[in-house]
């Protein structure tokens, strides 16, 4: 299939690369100037060519065209989008001239996304797919070089609308990723674990971030009792506007345990601190102001708060996390986050009422 990827960091790399492996034409398409620039420019100069660094072996693969110019992606059947969620609706109000109707969008992650796209593409007949979270956890470790520490053994995705699902399951499971489909985005938008773990892990860490100066494994460290129960005090929030929005309740470690081990007979939890634990966890956040804050604090928990007042579900962990981040960082992270009227009410409600 003809496929382009928006992004050309360390996920969208990735996927180009591995895609490219798998037969497909891809084109990885650079998005802006603000990171991994020196990484594209390597992949020009050598002919798209990439290093997949995996439990001790190399693979390489050729990534066929590369490219800044957006308007290539629409010779695409499905267009990846892989750049941080701050940017998602910028970068959809600007390849809305190039989308064109029955390509599949896919977001990864989504959290909810899918509203930007209906807000701005109204008169386009996509279909918008979500995912929870990346399928490899991987890094550039140099210049068309990616070293990949872990892959998620499930990767829900959520379809809209769904009168296209069944067309686009046929497409998706091309890609040859282990795809499972929820019944809707917004439960692939609410189990992006890094509404979750991001946060409450960055923001109880911000003294050690700034006390090590970046030498510092949140996930090797963080997680002590006390910041267990922080972490699921916001995890019953998140289930409580999931369950007043028609949708199951589940945990953030049963949601783990699904992507991260075929084994059903683990305990959740262990399945969690076993992740949390791998050597290949990759340092960070080295910074205050990472996207482990600045990026999942607006897009995400700004969200989860808006939906509980919109549903009138009591968030008081979300907007206290909120508040010390906004105040860690001295700026209001509400007023760049994705709330109610951001998304777009109509939109958002549209979404609801078609899950």
């Amino acid at each position: 299939m003809n496929i382009s990827v928006l992004g050309a960091g360390n996920g969208g790399t990735a996927v180009a690369a591995e895609l490219s492996l798998r037969g497909h034409d891809v084109t990885l398409i650079k998005t802006s100037h603000a990171m991994h620039d020196k990484n594209f420019e390597h992949l020009i100069e050598y002919g798209g060519m990439v290093s997949l660094h995996e439990k001790g072996e190399t693979v390489k693969a050729q990534i066929k065209h590369l490219t800044r110019d957006l308007s290539q992606l629409s010779k695409s059947e499905i267009v990846i989008i892989y750049i941080q969620t701050n940017y998602h609706e910028n970068l959809i109000e600007r390849i809305k001239p190039h989308l064109r109707d029955d390509q599949i969008l896919l977001i990864n992650p989504g959290y909810l996304s899918t509203a930007y796209v209906l807000k701005h593409c109204p008169d386009i007949d996509l279909t918008i797919c979500e995912a929870q979270s990346s399928f490899v956890d991987c890094r550039i470790h140099e210049p068309g070089t990616i070293k990949i520490g872990f892959r998620n053994v499930r990767n829900p995705l959520g379809i809209y609308p769904a009168k296209h699902a069944e067309r686009a399951k046929e497409k998706l499971n091309q890609l040859g990723y282990p795809f499972v489909y929820l019944p809707s985005v917004i439960e692939a938008a609410l189990h992006n674990p890094n509404l979750i773990v991001h946060t409450v892990g960055a923001i109880m860490s911000i003294p050690r971030i700034e006390k090590t100066n970046g030498d510092y494994c949140m996930y090797h460290e963080v997680f002590t009792p006390s910041v267990w129960r922080i972490l699921e005090a916001l995890d019953n929030e998140k289930m409580d506007v999931m369950e007043k929005l028609g949708s199951e309740r589940m945990s953030y470690v049963e949601a783990c345990k699904y992507r991260n081990t075929l084994d059903d007979t683990r305990d959740a939890k262990e399945v969690f601190f076993w992740y949390a634990s791998m050597p290949t966890r990759a340092k960070g956040p080295t910074v205050v102001d990472s996207r482990y804050i600045s990026e999942d604090v607006p897009q995400g928990l700004v969200m989860l708060e808006t939906l509980g007042a919109k549903l009138e579900v009591d968030t008081p962990i979300c907007t206290s996390l909120i508040n010390m981040a906004s105040a860690a960082l001295g700026r209001d992270l509400r007023a760049e986050g994705r709330t109610i009227e951001r998304l777009g009410e109509e939109v958002l409600e549209k979404i609801i009422k078609d899950q």
